[in-house]
């Protein structure tokens, strides 16, 4: 039986192994090529398998199909990003092409598995494209911390508070709700649902805000959100000013400074 070395937990050790599902595999390929028929449960006795394991991997055949057929569709149209960059491109910078470019939601740990199957290895190691978006936009900064957690101060308009999460539809297709919630009442005040995360997100997010508020904006009115790159963009603090409104920042990697919200 051919046999195929594969890593192994520890780092500089090595060890021969064949996954259960190419012992499958070559027992399948044995009894076609040499016509052993009745040869089954000695072939999986030797490869140590089960037989009903075996059986039910034949049944299977359909599903693993239809799943490489969807792989390779996946690959084509990741394998056109890559060439595209020339093989200057890791995974979540697909990721991001695919989502701004061609409106495709992809898990990134999809586009790695499906690059490692069909050897895509990029040139150099990407860093974090979305790390780079905002090193390049030097404006891009952090607000203080000025709401400390006194989320509930009685009075209704004053402090809002904000975030983005994700509802699955359809088939299994993410979208991307951005919310506004006035702490004192835990009425969401405004929200915007998309299937990008693009600016837009947050922009339309602070116009319904704006005409839910009117001209009822509180002096004191502050909104509170994390340090996530749409809160810290230029464009998005200078909406916050043009609204009246006070900005403030969780500390970073603090969900309880923005529990309610969170919640």
């Amino acid at each position: 039986m051919l046999k195929k070395a594969r890593r192994t937990r520890k780092a500089g050790e090595e060890e021969e192994k064949v996954t259960v599902s190419e012992k499958y595999m070559l027992i399948e390929q044995t009894i076609r090529k040499f016509g052993l028929i009745h040869m089954v449960k000695f072939l999986c006795k030797k490869a140590e398998v089960s037989r009903s394991g075996y059986y039910a991997w034949l049944k299977a055949e359909s599903m693993r199909s239809e799943r490489e057929e969807k792989d390779w569709n996946d690959y084509e149209l990741i394998k056109e990003i890559f060439d595209k960059k020339k093989g200057f491109a890791g995974a979540l910078t697909i990721k991001m092409i695919l989502e701004n470019d061609y409106f495709v939601e992809m898990n990134h740990k999809k586009i790695r598995r499906i690059m490692r199957k069909f050897n895509l290895v990029a040139k150099v190691r990407q860093i974090n494209p979305y790390k780079k978006m905002a090193k390049a936009t030097q404006e891009h900064k952090t607000l203080t911390n000025l709401l400390n957690r006194e989320f509930d101060q009685g009075e209704p308009g004053k402090v809002l508070l904000t975030d983005i999460t994700y509802v699955y539809y359809g088939a299994a297709q993410p979208a991307y709700l951005s919310c506004v919630k006035d702490s004192s009442t835990r009425e969401i005040v405004a929200y915007h649902l998309s299937r990008t995360l693009k600016m837009d997100l947050v922009y339309c997010t602070l116009d319904k805000l704006s005409v839910a508020l009117g001209d009822l904006v509180h002096p004191e009115a502050m909104i509170h959100s994390d340090q996530g790159f749409h809160y810290t963009h230029p464009e998005f603090q200078k909406r916050v000013k043009k609204l009246k409104l006070t900005q403030s920042m969780s500390r970073k990697g603090n969900c309880w400074d923005n529990a309610p919200m969170e919640s």
